[in-house]
């Protein structure tokens, strides 16, 4: 009970170092991992079963040589690469979005520092420490979030990327 009182203390004072800006960024990272989360789910869960359906609608198709036949095996890959490439998107926005959201911390915590420059002069070092906290927190708070959603979105599109290739080549040798 005191560490869970402890870690919400340090996590409200890192919030009040870094600005307002933090609280956009952890929006913006906490749907971009819900995103990828849902991704990594329906690719264990939910994939391998509609590759399985894909695969045995094609196979219970007796022509697999005519215009129409290969007709519907894109119609099938192309069903499936939209199904796999959900939200992937949105991912890489929200990634892009982070870095973006820290440099609006920076300006926001340097145009403080400015302001406390106009008031007190530029002598009172420690009433422009909050605001290059304000600017340098954010910053790097956007970037750590960035990169830990490029890494996993990189993934996420090569496997579905990987996913649909593998997929597509069964079709095409399913009537050999």
């Amino acid at each position: 009970m005191f560490l869970e009182i402890e870690a919400v203390a340090a996590v409200r004072a890192f919030i009040e170092r870094g600005g307002d800006v933090l609280i956009m960024i952890a929006a913006v990272t906490f749907l971009m991992w819900t995103l990828m989360l849902e991704r990594f789910w329906y690719f264990k869960v939910i994939q391998p079963r509609e590759a399985r359906r894909v695969e045995e609608a094609w196979r219970a198709r007796t022509d697999h040589d005519s215009w129409f036949a290969n007709q519907v095996r894109r119609l099938l890959v192309s069903e499936m690469r939209l199904n796999l490439n959900q939200s992937v998107e949105s991912i890489k926005t929200l990634v892009a979005l982070c870095p973006l959201l820290g440099l609006l911390g920076t300006v926001t915590g340097m145009i403080e520092v400015f302001d406390v420059m106009a008031i007190a002069g530029s002598g009172n070092t420690r009433a422009m420490a909050s605001g290059v906290s304000k600017a340098t927190i954010p910053t790097m708070a956007g970037m750590v979030a960035a990169l830990s959603g490029l890494i996993l979105s990189v993934q996420i599109e090569r496997f579905a990327n990987n996913e649909t290739a593998r997929v597509a080549d069964h079709l095409t040798h399913a009537h050999e």
